[in-house]
């Protein structure tokens, strides 16, 4: 019987800092399994990965999902055995935000949120947990500097990266004696098709001045997993905001936050 094929899962792969990492994992001559619900551009990232110079690995597996639907993560993991593949590296990368206020913003699309950020995470991370122990893998959960402090006016979204902050914590104190490492992202702002789906832009001073380029979040990201490092925060202003965020007395912090918010929704979205 063949040994199962060990791959680098990865949700969310489409675009964004999942579509970077997968190049910079490719790059690394890493095998690849891609998760996202677009299955033109998972094919699109899969053939630009297959043809990397010097690349050995076979071409990325793909496969076109719907994590927060109902059976979603059960999909992949039927996918998987079915390919004859097993995650050694699991990196939870999908996700999504709403700009509004809880209260006035469609429920099912906040509950939406809390499906895809949280129990699909939670439930791929459990699903494989067994594998990932077998294999001395790793875990790549990515969550935000949102994680940080509470967030009026995308309230669900940043209670959402709070939970994978905290559930990755733990995770990493409880599965490091079976040889597995577990890193949590928490970049700041990211020029990607976030914001667009969020409801914003990233055309506030403040907000392109502190953000990074996916790229280098991904690069980032990636050596801080191999590296075993509990969590990582990509830039010296996200370092630095989140810092400011412990000392900002939490009446500010929310006040702060929330007139940050308000802007947003007062500028243009495209």
């Amino acid at each position: 019987m063949n040994a199962a094929r060990k791959v680098m899962l990865i949700t969310g792969a489409s675009g964004g800092i999942g579509a970077d990492l997968a190049r910079h994992a490719g790059g690394k001559g890493h095998d690849l399994a891609l998760v996202a619900r677009n299955p033109q551009a998972l094919d699109a990232l899969a053939d630009e990965i297959a043809a990397l110079p010097g690349r050995i690995a076979p071409r990325p597996l793909v496969f076109a999902c719907d994590l927060a639907a109902p059976g979603g993560p059960a999909a992949v993991e039927d996918f998987l055995a079915q390919a004859g593949a097993t995650p050694e590296i699991l990196v939870n990368n999908a996700g999504y935000g709403l700009l509004g206020p809880a209260a006035e913003a469609d429920p099912a699309a906040q509950l939406g949120i809390v499906d895809l950020n949280i129990r699909a995470l939670t439930d791929l991370t459990l699903r494989f947990a067994k594998t990932l122990v077998a294999n001395r893998g790793r875990l790549l959960n990515v969550a935000s500097v949102a994680a940080y402090m509470p967030g009026p006016g995308m309230a669900v979204y940043y209670a959402s990266k709070a939970y994978v902050l905290s559930f990755s914590e733990a995770l990493s104190r409880e599965l490091a004696p079976h040889g597995v490492t577990v890193t949590t992202l928490c970049p700041g702002p990211v020029p990607t098709g976030f914001g667009d789906r969020a409801g914003f832009s990233n055309k506030m001073d403040w907000v392109k001045f502190a953000s990074m380029p996916s790229p280098a979040v991904a690069e980032a990201a990636y050596d801080a997993m191999m590296a075993g490092k509990r969590v990582v925060i990509p830039g010296l202003l996200a370092k630095v905001m989140v810092f400011a965020c412990s000392l900002t007395p939490k009446a500010l912090l929310l006040a702060s936050v929330a007139a940050l918010q308000l802007r947003r929704t007062k500028e243009p979205s495209s």
